[in-house]
């Protein structure tokens, strides 16, 4: 075995061994001290928008396991670098292991709701990746060994053994607490029993298609999360402070004793592109802001709502829209259960007409009212507008693109929206000629996407369809096509198919 793969191996063996150990500690006392998601949270807060937007555009959910995956790799590299180096030079451990530490504890200490305990699992790990690589090389030297070479490489693979059954040992450790968990999250979730709304939703109207609701597996997932917190919802709280003349500190068994409502709200990502998928409905019911900043008596100049989740994202929304009579609200419970664990369990706040961005933080813990002059959230710091008000937008769902269909009478159909304000009418053009009429089904409310569909008498050949909606303010969904940074995409959506 040569020296350079020798190293490199060692290398490895040494750093995931640390890494074990460093996720086992965190996992057993700090989930979001561990190494690679704090890392991973680092980068995705250092990461410049426009790569994000590639990520969440090409890679969609899976765009954190790559993170994950990208970083397990760059470690790697590092730590086997870092062997083959010290093969010659011992200096290289304590400076390879101990710059992997730093960087682990920094990442660590960068997350808003950090501690500065946050640093003792990457530092230990070093510690114990420095120890274990010195052991792996102390036979190693670069001259020729003063024992025959097979015995040397007998005790190398002993080691090697020792150190990689203790790191699985470690690993497996740290992957059963999560589990644990995640497992009590799950059984919490599973025994929470939501009281009836005091003001339920009506009924869906007759006529509304299938599709109208998104059901809760199916509901698109868009957060900065590298792992779902996991909240025991006998231990949650909500505090409210700031701009307010009394603060407030709430239990979720104060929030479900409260007056709930239920209503049909449509939440979409300020990252879709045009016809994309980051939209949803469903059935939200919760606790009215409204009566909640009320009662907490919002000091006058208070413009800002930041609302704070567990992990420490920031979410800024207008104080306006939580008091003009939309139905902002706390949710609790989503499509007739509580909430997801993946979508904010056990409290989240939604704001009918804000782009997520702007007023859905999930797992949120805290609400300070605040002014947009003193404070910008996440989102806004990365450049992104302030006030995330959903555009009017529209989608075609049927055909897909690219499909190949049979002549004669073609059933086009997707869905429009524009929150607040509602649609008034959908048109198709068919290969860039007029636009025609759509028939427009029936909806919940303003607050919900409207589904629609049109007859289509396709004819032979290819061709392109494409959709534009008219909310009912007047205002027609603009053509040209822009992005979604920084305020949310426009475009009229279009798609190719071939008739035969």
């Amino acid at each position: 075995m040569g020296h350079r793969l020798r190293g490199a191996i060692c290398g490895i063996v040494a750093a995931g061994t640390g890494v074990a150990v460093a996720e086992l500690l965190a996992a057993a006392a700090r989930p979001a001290a561990r190494p690679l998601v704090a890392v991973g949270g680092a980068v995705i807060d250092a990461t410049p928008t426009t790569i994000k937007e590639l990520a969440v555009r090409e890679l969609g959910t899976s765009d954190k396991p790559v993170l994950l995956a990208v970083i397990a790799v760059v470690l790697i590299t590092l730590a086997a670098v870092t062997g083959v180096v010290a093969t010659r030079r011992r200096a290289a451990i304590p400076a390879g292991a101990g710059l992997l530490g730093l960087a682990g504890a920094v990442a660590a200490l960068s997350r808003p709701a950090a501690s500065v305990v946050d640093a003792v699992p990457s530092l230990l790990g070093a510690v114990v990746a420095g120890l274990a690589l010195w052991w792996l090389l102390r036979d190693r030297r670069g001259a020729a060994p003063a024992v025959p070479e097979k015995v040397v490489d007998r005790r190398l693979v002993l080691r090697l053994s020792l150190l990689a059954a203790g790191a699985g040992m470690a690993e497996a450790g740290a992957l059963t607490v999560s589990g644990q968990r995640q497992n009590a999250a799950g059984r919490s979730r599973e025994a929470l029993r939501l009281p009836a709304a005091a003001d339920p939703a009506a009924p869906l109207p007759s006529g509304a298609g299938p599709e109208f609701t998104t059901p809760n597996g199916a509901f698109y997932r868009v957060d900065t999360a590298l792992t779902v917190p996991r909240i025991d919802p006998a231990t949650w709280s909500l505090r409210v402070h700031g701009m307010v003349d009394r603060e407030l500190e709430l239990s979720l068994a104060d929030l479900l004793r409260r007056p709930l409502i239920e209503r049909d709200i449509t939440l979409n990502c300020v990252s879709n592109e045009v016809g994309g998928p980051y939209i949803g409905t469903a059935r939200w019911l919760g606790v009215p802001l409204t009566a909640l900043l009320k009662e907490a008596g919002v000091q006058a100049g208070a413009d800002q709502i930041v609302a704070r989740s567990v992990e420490g994202m920031t979410i800024g929304t207008p104080v306006a829209t939580a008091l003009d009579g939309r139905d902002t609200m706390l949710a609790v419970g989503m499509n007739g259960e509580p909430l997801p664990l993946d979508h904010g369990f056990p409290v989240r706040m939604l704001t009918p007409g804000l782009y997520g961005y702007a007023g859905a933080c999930k797992w949120v813990t805290e609400l300070e009212l605040t002014t947009f002059d003193r404070f910008d959230a996440y989102w806004v710091e990365r450049g992104w507008g302030r006030q995330g008000t959903v555009k009017t937008a529209s989608r075609i769902d049927r055909p897909q693109p690219f499909a190949r269909l049979t002549a004669g009478t073609v059933t086009v159909a997707g869905v429009a929206w524009a929150q607040r304000r509602g649609i008034d009418a959908v048109e198709i053009s068919v290969d860039g000629g007029p636009w025609k009429p759509a028939e427009l089904l029936p909806t919940a409310s303003t607050d919900t996407w409207t589904q629609w569909r049109f007859r289509w008498p396709a004819g032979s050949g290819p061709h392109s369809l494409a959709v534009r909606a008219t909310d009912r303010a007047g205002a027609v969904q603009p053509e040209t096509r822009a992005t979604p940074f920084p305020d949310g995409a426009t475009g009229w959506h279009t798609i190719s198919v071939t008739v035969a």
